[in-house]
């Protein structure tokens, strides 16, 4: 196994690019003109702001967004001191989780150097690149001298994550597990074992959140650090040293608390552990094999709570849960340094995190296992993106309090919003959405879209709703068996729905109005009375009744029904508006772009009439996202064809031109040359679209289908939908396979779509044209 796993590790580095990582040009340099912009004679102009104000190299350089990971390789974790050279790939790791879980740029930095002054001089000449320092894997006591000098002889934050990392991810589980075993942080008894950089930067950090520096015993591997002893102790361990007859581990340990490792694996035993307290907390941090096995330490006291440094068993004390976040808050702040209460934030911060319900999209990641607090659970998941949005504006807050922050912000949640949206296009096109649904829900004093989810059994659907109530943007009604319902919501504690409606479409009072409503509409289309009240009695349709009489203002499903069964009651009760074509309507977002895809998946074959109404009702759509429609009609051929296909969609342009003369749209024409400007503008001048086409309108079901799902398999992009077009109301259907985060999506974009509605609605009873 071992030898397997060395094999792919070892392929990983290598194969294709040998390394991690790689520098990327963030401007566009396609030109000549974007070459005298880049370099020379465009760059001067940047040079003499930041001379003639220092601050100004934060708005025209990286500095802000750059950290420099600096080793000499005298203690790369599991391995010692096995040189700078040998060290790179763990640094550049390193960078790559700085990229990946906080967006921050990184270089990696080996120095050859034993001497901790010139290791020192070698840092310090750096300030001018960098934002933040972050060292790694330097031997104690070296660590701590260096460290120390660097936050005193340099203006930017200074790191040393081997020491604070592992102290603030294990104080948070400390918080936690001590939360669960209700024992009191000032009254439990710790016992370290292991005192290099790690532990004793745990032991103070222990005593910052409420720890008594008295029940602290710190073991090394000549025993407990007492007043007695001589040998082997050093300032750094001297800060812990205590008076006690207890000169073992073993000794310690009797009716101690906590057990904190971060020594070697199997120092702690069977027999010492049967001696800790009730409810004992056992931190094993060795790595890559823990001072004691979870199933060991289970087997003789079934009720310890236990974290270890390996991901494979529960709890892991996960130094990127830390460093990433911690640094970005720091650097979006312009910090000087980073302070004990800047990692107390974090560790705060973390432990709180941990006590909220967990996502899906976190159980995702983790091969769908499920996540509670408990003991199983007291320290959040590094792909939980939570964490970023949570600990680095706790640690901005933390600076700005602290004095330590140049340049401090003024609104932390539009910022916590900012970092979301940073973390994905989808996450900032949602965010930005969720924020235009509460400005319109102030512009309708206070009024939220309603919208009815007759899948109310649905485990997705409540989950999802649990999120969109905190947002507070929609009043949501579920349909479905309360009993049932209310029943679910309890076993999958989703507190924020306490108070949600339920109804039993048989029970509700407006039933009997609605079947005879949908008999009146349907008995000329072959529903009988008694079949009109069977099918009321279904959620699909009597919420779509619901939405056609405005005791909804909208209405999602799908989440466990066929799309075709979904769709049916739309279309039979709701139907489509006066453009007369229903459609599906695809979102695609790229990092500078933004795509709507029709047909996706409603018409096999349209006409050339009805593709002009889905154009139209697409350029709606876009409108709602206050985006100027460019609507592109593709074909196999640019302006030239005669076959059936171009012909269809060469007359739809025609058509929308009569209809709507100030639509931006033109073809039939390829779809390279409906999203490549530079096509146009060399080889078709006369094209209406000369920045790119926004809407893309398929010949048939067929085409946009497949297109969709390859753009979706092989691009760096978020697909949205499908949504549907073309309805008398705002009504949407999923697909089977969607996730909560998919629901979220859509239930965000249809509030969108109903306040719309309404808004339009109410200008043109006003008299206005919308």
């Amino acid at each position: 196994m071992a030898k397997s796993f060395n094999k792919e590790a070892l392929k990983y580095h290598s194969e294709n690019k040998p390394g991690k990582v790689d520098v990327q040009s963030s401007k566009s340099c396609k030109t000549e003109y974007d070459l005298s912009l880049a370099y020379s004679p465009g760059v001067a102009a940047p040079c003499k702001e930041i001379y003639k104000n220092p601050d100004k190299v934060y708005d025209y350089t990286t500095k802000g967004n750059l950290v420099a990971v600096i080793t000499n390789g005298s203690a790369v974790l599991g391995l010692g001191d096995i040189g700078p050279l040998a060290s790179k790939p763990v640094m550049e790791g390193k960078g790559v989780l700085f990229k990946k879980f906080a967006g921050i740029d990184v270089f990696d930095i080996e120095v050859k150097s034993d001497s901790v002054d010139e290791f020192i001089n070698s840092v310090k000449s750096l300030e001018p690149t960098f934002g933040g320092i972050n060292l790694e894997d330097i031997k104690a006591p070296d660590c701590f001298i260096i460290e120390e000098r660097l936050k005193k002889e340099m203006n930017i934050p200074v790191f040393h994550d081997d020491q604070h990392g592992t102290a603030i991810i294990s104080a948070a589980a400390l918080i936690n597990a001590c939360q669960i075993t209700k024992k009191k942080l000032k009254s439990v008894k710790v016992v370290f074992n292991g005192a290099g950089a790690a532990a004793i930067a745990c032991a103070k950090l222990f005593v910052k959140i409420g720890v008594l520096k008295k029940n602290i015993t710190m073991c090394d591997s000549r025993g407990v650090i007492q007043s007695e002893r001589k040998e082997g102790i050093n300032e750094y361990k001297k800060e812990f040293m205590i008076k006690t007859k207890n000169r073992t581990l073993a000794d310690a340990l009797k009716g101690a608390d906590v057990f904190c490792g971060l020594s070697v694996a199997g120092a702690l035993t069977p027999t010492m552990l049967k001696g800790m307290s009730k409810n004992p907390i056992v931190f094993a941090m060795a790595n890559p094999d823990p001072e004691i096995l979870p199933s060991e330490a289970k087997k003789v006291r079934p009720d310890v709570i236990m974290a270890t440094g390996r991901s494979d068993f529960p709890n892991q004390v996960n130094n990127v849960l830390g460093f990433p976040s911690i640094f970005r808050g720091a650097l979006d702040v312009q910090a000087t340094h980073i302070t004990e209460d800047m990692k107390m934030a974090a560790a705060t911060a973390l432990a709180e995190l941990a006590r909220q319900d967990v996502p899906d999209s976190v159980s995702e990641a983790y091969s769908n296992q499920s996540f509670t607090f408990g003991p199983d659970y007291i320290i959040p998941k590094p792909f939980d993106n939570r964490v970023l949005t949570t600990v680095a504006p706790a640690v901005a807050q933390a600076a700005m309090k602290g004095k330590v922050a140049r340049k401090p912000l003024k609104d932390i949640e539009a910022y916590t919003e900012q970092l979301e949206a940073a973390q994905s296009f989808r996450q900032g096109f949602i965010r930005t959405n969720i924020n235009k649904i509460k400005q319109g829900v102030k512009r309708s004093r206070g009024k939220k879209p309603v919208i009815v989810f007759p899948e109310g059994h649905s485990r997705k659907i409540l989950k999802a709703m649990n999120t969109i109530v905190s947002e507070n943007i929609i009043h949501p009604i579920l349909l479905g068996n309360p009993d049932k319902v209310k029943k679910m919501i309890e076993e999958l504690e989703l507190e924020n729905l306490n108070d949600i409606e339920v109804y039993q479409p048989k029970e509700h009072e407006l039933y009997q109005k609605y079947t005879d409503e949908f008999w009146k509409l349907r008995q000329r289309k072959g529903v009988m009375e008694a079949e009109a009240e069977r099918l009321m009695k279904d959620q699909y349709y009597f919420s779509s009744m619901m939405v056609k009489n405005g005791e909804a203002d909208a209405l999602v499903s799908g989440a466990v029904q066929n799309y075709a069964d979904c769709i049916t009651p739309i279309f039979e009760i709701i139907g489509a508006d006066k453009y007369k074509t229903a459609a599906g309507l695809i979102i695609i977002l790229f990092e500078d772009r933004l795509l709507f895809l029709a047909d996706t998946t409603v018409n096999i074959n349209p006409t050339a009439e009805q593709l002009a109404t889905i154009a139209l009702s697409a350029s709606r759509v876009a409108k709602y996202y206050n985006i100027e429609p460019k609507v592109a009609m593709l074909s196999y051929s640019n302006f030239t064809g005669r076959k059936e296909a171009p012909s269809k969609m060469r007359k739809a342009t025609e058509i929308i031109n009569q209809i709507d003369p100030k639509l931006i749209v033109d073809g039939e024409m390829q779809a390279d040359t409906a999203i490549n400007p530079t096509i146009v503008e060399r080889i078709f001048p006369f094209c209406n679209i000369k920045d790119g086409a926004n809407i893309l309108i398929f010949p048939d079901l067929n085409s946009g289908n497949i297109a969709y799902k390859l753009i979706q398999q092989l691009s760096e992009c978020a697909v949205m939908g499908p949504f549907l077009l073309g309805i008398n109301k705002p009504a949407n259907v999923l697909q089977r396979t969607c996730t909560v985060q998919d629901i979220i999506n859509t239930v965000v974009l249809t509030a969108v779509e109903a306040q719309a509605y309404k808004f339009r609605a109410k200008a043109k009873k006003n008299g206005r044209k919308k």
